[in-house]
C-alpha cells in the first residue's frame, strides 16, 4: 500500500477500514461534524458509511486515501484526514478533515495535518496541497493559515441547489 499509518506524538493515523464501519457512520451523520462539508448529505443509514469506507479502499493509487484519528492514550476515534482531487498533471492534491465537537481546539488536528504533510513531503510526489473551505468555516481557516496555507482562489460550490462561496488555500511544498 502506497499510504502508511502515520504517528504523531498523541495520535496514530490509521488507514481507514471496513472495521470503521460504525465509527464512519456515527462520525458522518453527525450535524456538528457535517456543518460545512458541502458535498454530501449526514449519513442517514451505515450503508452510506460503507459507500465512503469503499470510495477510499477501491484502489491503492494516490488519488484519495482517508485516515482515522485515533488518540493513543485510550483508542478514541476523534476524526478523519486525507487527501482527494488529485491533479497528477500538476502535482497538486485537496486535502479534507473532520473532527468531532468534543476535541476541538486541543490540537489535534494541526497535529494530524502536520503529519500528512510531512508524509506528502518526504514521498515528493506533490508540489502543492490545497484546501477548500467554506468561507465562514473560521476554524478551519485558521488551522490552515496557522500550517503556512496562502488564500489563492475564491470559487462557488453548488449544493442541494444552493451556491456555497468556498476559499482556496494552498501550501507549496
Amino acid at each position: 500500500m502506497f499510504y502508511k499509518e502515520l504517528e504523531t506524538d498523541r495520535m496514530i493515523l490509521e488507514n481507514i477500514s471496513k472495521n470503521d464501519r460504525t465509527f464512519i457512520f456515527e462520525h458522518f451523520s453527525d450535524e456538528v461534524v457535517t456543518r460545512y462539508l458541502y458535498d454530501e448529505e449526514p449519513l442517514k443509514t451505515i450503508d452510506g458509511a460503507d459507500e465512503i469506507i469503499e470510495f477510499y479502499l477501491k484502489d491503492e493509487s494516490c488519488s484519495q486515501h482517508r485516515w482515522i484519528l485515533t488518540r493513543k492514550s485510550d483508542g478514541m476515534k476523534m476524526g478523519t484526514c486525507g487527501f482527494h482531487c488529485w491533479d497528477e498533471a500538476n502535482s497538486k492534491i485537496e486535502i479534507g478533515y473532520d473532527l468531532n465537537e468534543a476535541f476541538w481546539g486541543k490540537g489535534y488536528m494541526e497535529e494530524a495535518v502536520r503529519a500528512i504533510i510531512d508524509f506528502v513531503t518526504q514521498k515528493k510526489w506533490l508540489k502543492q496541497v490545497d484546501a477548500c473551505i467554506y468561507f465562514e468555516n473560521k476554524r478551519s481557516i485558521s488551522l490552515v493559515e496557522k500550517l503556512g496555507f496562502k488564500l489563492t482562489d475564491t470559487k462557488y460550490d453548488v449544493f442541494r441547489g444552493e451556491k456555497y462561496l468556498h476559499h482556496v488555500y494552498s501550501l507549496i511544498i
